[in-house]
Parts: structure tokens; C-alpha cells; sequence
């Protein structure tokens, strides 16, 4: 991770930052899957209850230079600063951008229920514990291109670290074990 490339979401009265997040995401998430990127990450240095308002890209120049050679952002450009490719600063830390989920879902229940690996009984417990398992942390709000589902996908931020540890990128720009700079 030797370069970055910021996105800042432009201020506008008719779309919160969220929901200009959400669509300048699934813009990237679609780039990156048809470039079948395992090597450029994301962070959200302005994260605190929200995702906040920039989306720094990381990679290569290469990588990232590839990745901007087809106009992905689209009619989203209109609301974004795309800043230039510049080199990560001397000195930053280091962190894992990542997706925290739950390993319980309504779809799982109805599928135990289906094949009888629990009881109703059983089945209201593993309600009670869904419910109490409710993340409250900053998300994305995705519609998934194969069924039109929309699902959210939290983000969760590691620790800060001196050193950067090694991995690959989902196509979602996130790792369970690769970190970013953090700057």
C-alpha cells in the first residue's frame, strides 16, 4: 500500500452523505469485481458514527491508476472531489478495514427450521439471541446485483498498529487480515 487516492462526497441539500456513500460504494464494489481486484483497499478516515464523507482508495499507483481508467464514478462524479494518486505520507500507521457480521440470520433459521436441526422452542431462542446480537456500528447500505436485496454491511475498524500487516482485498476493498495506512 504505497499510494492513496482520496473521494471526498461534495455537501448537497437533496442527499445525505449516507446515501452518497452508498452509491459511490456500490459504483467502486462493481469496478472491482470487474477488474477482479484483490489489491486495493479502503478506509473512511472521517468514521465515527457514519462512514463519514471520504472514501480513501489504497494500492499500488499502478493499481490505482488501472482502476481510474474507466469512468466508474459516472454520473456520481458530480458529487465527489477525486483527489489525485498521491504516496501514502512517511510515518502513518497502519489498520485492518474489515466487515463485521453476525453468524446469525433469519435466512439460517428458516433454513434449520426447513431441514428439523431445531425445535420451535429452539428456534425462539436463537431469535432472542439474533435480536441482542443487532450491530450498532457504521454501515453500507447495498443492493445486491444478483437478487435486488438490500443488505448492510458494517464496517469495523481494527486497532492502530506501527506495521503493516500483508493480505489480499475482498472486492469490496475490506480484509479480515491486510491493514491500510491510517492517516
Amino acid at each position: 500500500m504505497t499510494h492513496y487516492n482520496d473521494i471526498l462526497l461534495l455537501p448537497d441539500p437533496e442527499f445525505p452523505a449516507t446515501l452518497l456513500m452508498n452509491a459511490v460504494y456500490s459504483k467502486l464494489h462493481k469496478v472491482l469485481v470487474d477488474l477482479k481486484s484483490t489489491s486495493i483497499g479502503v478506509s473512511f478516515p472521517k468514521c465515527k458514527k457514519t462512514l463519514g464523507n471520504l472514501l480513501r482508495l489504497h494500492g499500488s499507483d499502478k493499481d490505482l491508476e488501472q482502476l481510474w481508467q474507466s469512468d466508474w464514478l459516472g454520473g456520481m462524479r458530480g458529487y465527489c472531489e477525486v483527489g489525485e494518486i498521491l504516496q501514502v505520507p512517511e510515518g502513518a500507521r497502519h489498520r485492518r478495514v474489515g466487515r463485521v457480521q453476525t453468524n446469525m440470520s433469519q435466512a439460517k433459521l428458516n433454513r434449520l427450521l426447513k431441514r428439523g436441526s431445531i425445535t420451535e422452542a429452539e428456534a425462539e431462542q436463537y431469535l432472542e439471541k439474533m435480536g441482542r446480537q443487532q450491530f450498532k456500528g457504521p454501515y453500507l447500505e447495498l443492493q445486491s446485483g444478483s437478487n435486488g436485496h438490500k443488505h448492510r454491511r458494517y464496517v469495523e475498524l481494527g486497532e492502530l498498529i506501527d506495521q503493516p500487516l500483508e493480505g489480499g482485498f475482498d472486492q469490496f476493498g475490506l480484509s479480515k487480515t491486510a491493514t491500510v495506512p491510517w492517516f
